[in-house]
């Protein structure tokens, strides 16, 4: 059994994973293409799906190439942050940085089931997980945008990322099927060079949450039972830190990875305004890269995370876009012939990419 450890002050320990760099001469991997066109099911008219923006990217492996699957906002409805419909993406690579790309979205809202809740605002931020049958697993957040700005945690499953099935909240019967939850990561563990799901104790574990992090466990990676406290309430197993640079938000991010220490959690940091609860040497609203590890034998149990991010907003294209403050913000994680690829959100406008071996 693992034992809490002191908080780490590098931008690095022995447990995290990295460091991770950014290729030679970075730029974006995926930018917005005002020329794709898309027939929408709901609008019946041909738009310019990834017009605006293209970010917030999941991944994954499938025959042995890196897919990535990218929130894309059109150029219709009242613009600001939110204020477009947003679609998934679909783009392969080889070699993890320079990607083919298919020109119409493979997840999006329709006439379905899901209606009420995707539109107008549609389908974002996914994270992608794999299943040990190889069935793939999106989460994301469905957004119904001017019909209401209401959001919750949606999954969907797939035999080919291209085909889903979706299946409305993962946490349908229980309280909390239609709350105000985004950000759900699945865990992982290595296997053959890839990552596919891992039980725990008989169980999937998904850590989720944005204002802190919560858990909750699955014996078939679709139906899932939130950890509670003994008010019936949503489990904290990590909260926001005063000073640090997750001071407002520890969004959850890619697939958790079960490993030799523990269970490594990439995360989304937050930070508030400096000197008034903010890390002082970040600007305030920035989005960084944090990671946190609990306990292997239970992932609900928390040790330690890195007091600084270890990514954040560097070149001009991680500090320019939609999101004027900047972010590095990470949704996909790939293991690729020996080495991480983590693909993260550019000020809500551009895709890009870091590796580690």
């Amino acid at each position: 059994m693992l034992h809490a450890r002191e908080p780490v002050t590098e931008t690095n320990a022995d447990w995290a994973l990295g460091p991770f760099k950014h290729p030679e001469k970075a730029q974006p991997v995926i930018k917005p293409d005002p020329t794709t066109r898309f027939d929408c099911p709901i609008r019946k008219e041909s738009i310019p799906w990834e017009a605006r923006h293209t970010f917030n990217p999941a991944a994954t492996i499938l025959d042995g190439r890196i897919c990535v699957l990218y929130r894309a906002e059109d150029d219709r409805g009242p613009g600001g942050i939110g204020g477009y419909t947003s679609r998934a993406g679909f783009a392969i690579s080889d070699d993890g940085v320079n990607f083919t790309r298919e020109p119409k979205p493979v997840f999006y809202p329709a006439e379905d089931s899901q209606k009420e809740f995707e539109w107008t605002g549609g389908c974002e931020d996914p994270r992608l997980a794999t299943a040990p049958d190889g069935t793939f697993i999106i989460t994301y957040t469905q957004f119904n945008g001017t019909n209401g700005r209401n959001w919750r945690i949606g999954l969907a499953t797939s035999p080919d990322l291209k085909t889903w099935t979706k299946h409305g909240s993962p946490f349908e019967g229980t309280p909390f099927d239609k709350a105000r939850i985004k950000s759900a990561s699945i865990l992982h563990k290595e296997e053959n060079g890839r990552l596919v799901a891992a039980k725990i104790g008989g169980q999937y574990w998904m850590y989720f949450g944005e204002e802190s992090v919560h858990a909750a466990t699955s014996t078939d990676l679709i139906h899932w039972k939130p950890l509670t406290d003994e008010g019936g309430g949503l489990r904290h197993i990590m909260k926001t830190r005063d000073g640090y640079f997750d001071s407002v938000l520890t969004e959850v991010g890619p697939p958790a990875v079960l490993t030799d220490h523990g269970i490594v959690l990439i995360y989304n940091g937050k930070n508030a305004t400096p000197g008034k609860g903010g890390d002082p040497d970040l600007a305030k609203g920035v989005y960084t890269c944090g990671q946190a590890l609990f306990d292997a034998k239970d992932p609900s149990k928390y040790l330690t995370r890195l007091d600084q991010p270890f990514f954040k907003p560097e070149l001009p294209w991680e500090k320019s876009g939609q999101y004027k403050e900047g972010t590095t913000f990470a949704e996909g994680l790939v293991l690729h012939e020996g080495r991480w690829f983590l693909y993260y959100g550019c000020a809500d406008t551009y895709v890009g990419v870091a590796s580690a071996e």
